[in-house]
């Protein structure tokens, strides 16, 4: 495995952990993503990597900042998916985006599952639409399962 695998898999753990204990993720996180990224393309493909980091990072913002805008995902995912767009670099993030998006899917809808089997077996009453809503799924575990993915050499 080589340095850009190690970031990842540290990253996401440490996201995925963070988020999980606190349904928050920490700025730090996604920071050391983005050092980590700029780092690796540099050493990658000299100072030109300084620019695939940075168009990584910007993709890896876009790409679910719509989710964000309405209020479907938390800050810390999108600057998590930036940190990774950074190590990743825009060609790899939308495979990665994609994996992340199906998982984060399979997720909720086994959150979901679970919570309705819960309150079928516990006989409660339906929660108000409003509470529902309030409800998070946290989406670290996601972003990183599906960034790892990505990852795994194809062949």
């Amino acid at each position: 495995m080589n340095a850009q695998v190690w970031i990842a898999i540290l990253v996401g753990l440490a996201a995925t952990i963070d988020d999980l204990a606190r349904r928050r993720v920490a700025n730090w996180i996604p920071i050391v993503a983005l050092a980590g990224g700029l780092g690796w393309q540099i050493a990658q493909h000299g100072w030109m990597g300084s620019l695939y980091a940075l168009a990584g990072a910007a993709a890896g913002f876009a790409v679910f900042l719509v989710f964000y805008l309405l209020g479907g995902m938390g800050g810390g995912d999108i600057k998590l998916m930036a940190g990774f767009g950074a190590l990743l670099g825009a060609s790899r993030l939308l495979e990665a985006a994609l994996w992340t998006a199906g998982i984060g899917g399979i997720l909720a809808l086994a959150v979901i599952g679970y919570k309705t089997v819960r309150r079928k077996l516990s006989k409660q009453q339906e929660p108000a639409g409003e509470a529902v809503a309030r409800e998070s799924i946290p989406y670290a575990p996601a972003i990183a399962l599906g960034v790892w993915l990505s990852l795994v050499p194809k062949g």
